[in-house]
């Protein structure tokens, strides 16, 4: 049974920037994609970003595109999302996933395994 444990949420600016990472345990990097979620207060919970296990590919949402960056650290075992200039509609809780496929976009929660506690995200002035 595998663990995924989401971290470095909080308060920041507009236009500001966080790194958030998402910690695994009991599983390997290259063996799962790691995707990146979020939801909204009574918005659907959406695919932000993923990276590919197998060979490192990106993913990203329109509405991140040139804003965020996914990456791991294998040694680590550990994904980050790093967020730069965000907007106030990024206010969401963040929660990191393993899968075997990359998702972008409004998914169905349920197509999903467990999901963590995840992150809160609140950008505002």
């Amino acid at each position: 049974q595998f663990q995924l444990v989401e971290s470095g949420g909080g308060l920041v600016q507009p236009g500001g920037s966080l790194r958030l990472s998402c910690a695994a345990s009991g599983l390997t990097l290259d063996n799962y994609s790691i995707g990146w979620f979020r939801q909204a207060p009574g918005k659907e919970r959406e695919g932000v970003s993923c990276i590919r296990g197998s060979d490192g590919s990106t993913y990203y949402a329109d509405s991140v595109k040139g804003r965020f960056t996914i990456a791991r650290d294998n040694a680590k075992n550990t994904v980050y999302l790093q967020m730069n200039s965000l907007k106030p509609e990024a206010t969401a809780v963040y929660y990191c996933v393993a899968a075997d496929y990359c998702v972008t976009g409004p998914i169905s929660v349920g197509d999903f395994g467990s999901w963590g506690q995840g992150t809160q995200v609140t950008v505002s002035s």
